[in-house]
């Protein structure tokens, strides 16, 4: 702060909007991976090397591993969400005000 002044800081965003913005990016880039991964690895194959006993199909495989790239991908797009929000909206009383 500066003298009676706050300093400006942006209005907390909505929810849905703040849960839009992870999911949705991160739901793309779940696509891109999914799609240039499975061009290059067969579910069955990877599935015989990982887990050999499991009876999945090709597409219980496919599903799976979308899942598994967007959970990464969204917890990615949470973790820079929380280093990107306004330090004033955390750091009020610290200088006594």
């Amino acid at each position: 702060m500066t003298g009676d002044r706050a300093i400006p800081d942006c209005p907390p965003r909505p929810r849905v909007q703040r849960w839009g913005a992870i999911l949705w990016p991160s739901f793309f880039a779940a696509g891109i991976c999914t799609i240039v991964f499975f061009a290059l690895v067969d579910p069955l194959e990877w599935r015989d090397l990982t887990f050999p006993d499991w009876s999945i199909s090709r597409e219980w495989g496919y599903t799976l591993g979308f899942f598994a790239f967007w959970t990464a991908t969204a917890s990615s797009s949470l973790f820079t969400w929380l280093l990107l929000r306004p330090a004033s909206r955390f750091n009020r009383g610290r200088d006594g005000a």
